[in-house]
């Protein structure tokens, strides 16, 4: 087998056949794509397009079909794919603050206006230490004064983007055409709100809602192959795709303004980072990699002990402090065995290590001091928990974090209809109407061995998940408007109710853990564990 290039670069696959009387062809790719394929005319041959999407070994099978409906033995063709071409242009743009041009790991560096400002901050978990600020005026630009990439050509543009305002026209990124831009990438002032828009050769893609200070990863692809434009704001596809027809942009490249009849318009206000520019296609996959922030672990407590009414946190974070009602229950230390020593006492295990924390449904809970995530930004919440009652006689929730007047998000235990239930106020006012966005219907209640529950909310895509014993098992989603900041203390085993408290849990709770950032479903596996889950 030989290597061709490769990743998010189409190969063309001729196949043909000696014989007159052979009108289609039936052909399958590992993982697709297959299907049949009509010739012109009979014993014509059938050119095929392929995109690889995976790098490695791959093969391709075909049959060909005669007027009779007769098939072949079967052709084999094996080939490797080599991994994706790296970028041809890329500007990191984290250059040291004071700096008066942007140096490029490919291309050619550049020159600043007077309008930005090095050494921005970056959207966290990223691996990026810096990003530009600019301030949207005629002098907050950067360009190279040469064009990154033949736009008639299929091509991606992609970057971290910050703005500082959303209530007009935006651009990120483009390239000169001829009193024109050739492409732009940026933020769009629609009538029904902010959206982010890919437009090139007539087409015009839009999606997404601009939030004013928040970090979006975007890209723009144009696919020579199908003539498509494709807009992606966070990794996932938005909007329609659209057919275009790019003409030459031999112009320069611009990062924070688009060329136009009488000069530049459209200046970005806001900050901009890690611009690269691809002369093929970027695969799904490898959107969704250049768009991840990869969650930090903000406090995990595994509730086996506790000192002065405070159980600890494993990295020496903030403890989790009992109320009253709480305790710590420890687990058999297999001193004795019942299987040699039939006199040995029955004592339970814990739900997870040596002990974990039990609540008596009337006044107990355990408190940090503080929010422990933002929840107006994407977090991850893993727990175990067990109910005391095969059938309680009242909801009771397990965790929530509490606003000024209610609670941001609380995940509590509904017996009328056995389901773990996600529940979100509409805003943190009195008496706001609280939303059930997702349940979980679980067939032994919340006895047994306990259940590992998760909840997810990715504040880029909107949506919230409440995951139970992994995410092969159960799992709800739901769309939620953007998330609100609450102020308040992570609560384990109690809830807001007016200006007090209620729904206090009965039962065991173990193995808290709160990340910042949405982790992937793969990742959840393994909360609920006394050790962390390899974010890799």
């Amino acid at each position: 087998m030989f290597w061709v290039d490769g990743v998010g670069v189409y190969g063309h696959f001729t196949m043909d056949s000696p014989s007159d009387d052979v009108v289609s062809y039936v052909y399958e790719f590992p993982g697709g794509p297959y299907g049949t394929v009509s010739a012109d005319r009979p014993g014509a041959a059938v050119t095929l397009p392929y995109l690889p999407l995976t790098s490695g070994p791959k093969w391709l099978t075909v049959h060909a079909i005669d007027r009779s409906g007769r098939s072949s033995g079967e052709s084999r063709y094996d080939f490797n794919v080599q991994s994706g071409r790296a970028p041809v242009a890329r500007w990191k743009l984290d250059d040291p603050a004071g700096s008066r041009s942007a140096t490029a790991e490919t291309g050619t560096g550049a020159r600043a206006g007077t309008g930005v400002t090095f050494g921005a901050p970056a959207p966290s978990g990223t691996g990026a230490t810096a990003t530009v600020g600019l301030d949207g005026s005629g002098h907050g630009f950067l360009t190279p004064d040469a064009p990154a990439t033949d736009i008639r050509k299929s091509f991606a543009v992609s970057a971290w983007v910050r703005p500082a305002e959303t209530g007009r026209n935006m651009t990120v990124a483009g390239q000169d055409a001829d009193g024109t831009p050739g492409f732009t990438l940026g933020l769009r002032s629609e009538d029904s709100g902010p959206a982010w828009s890919f437009a090139i050769g007539g087409a015009r893609v839009s999606g997404g809602a601009p939030e004013t200070g928040e970090w979006a990863h975007l890209l723009g692809l144009y696919d020579v192959e199908t003539g498509k434009a494709r807009l992606y704001v966070n990794g996932h596809e938005t909007g329609t795709a659209a057919d275009a027809t790019p003409a030459e942009a031999a112009g320069a490249f611009q990062i924070g303004r688009a060329r136009g009849a009488n000069g530049y318009r459209d200046r970005w206000h806001g900050e901009i980072g890690d611009v690269q520019v691809h002369d093929r296609v970027v695969v799904p996959g490898e959107v969704t990699e250049l768009a991840r922030r990869k969650p930090k672990l903000l406090g995990h407590w595994s509730l086996e002990n506790a000192t002065d009414g405070a159980s600890p946190e494993q990295s020496d974070g903030a403890p989790l402090r009992l109320g009253a009602g709480a305790t710590i229950y420890r687990g058999p230390d297999n001193s004795c065995i019942p299987e040699i020593d039939p006199d040995c006492p029955d004592v339970p295990i814990a739900l997870a290590g040596d002990g974990h924390l039990r609540l008596d449904g009337e006044t107990g809970y355990a408190a940090a001091d503080g929010p422990v995530v933002d929840t107006g930004d994407s977090f991850t919440l893993g727990f175990v928990v067990r109910l005391a009652d095969s059938e309680p006689d009242r909801p009771m929730t397990v965790l929530s974090q509490a606003g000024e007047h209610t609670d941001a998000f609380k995940v509590r235990y509904e017996p009328s209809t056995h389901t773990w239930q996600l529940v979100v106020p509409e805003k943190d006012e009195a008496g706001a109407p609280e939303k059930v966005v997702s349940q979980i219907e679980m067939a032994d209640g919340g006895e047994g061995q306990g259940h590992r529950l998760v909840v997810v909310y990715d504040d880029a895509t909107d949506t919230i998940k409440l995951y139970a014993d992994g995410y092969t098992n159960a799992q709800a989603t739901a769309t939620v408007s953007n998330g609100w900041h609450s102020t308040g203390a992570l609560q384990i085993g109690r809830a807001k109710d007016g200006d007090g408290w209620g729904e206090y849990l009965h039962g065991d709770v173990d193995e808290v853990q709160a990340y910042s950032g949405a982790l992937r479903d793969r990742d959840i596996q393994g909360l609920g564990q006394t050790t962390n889950p390899c974010l890799c």
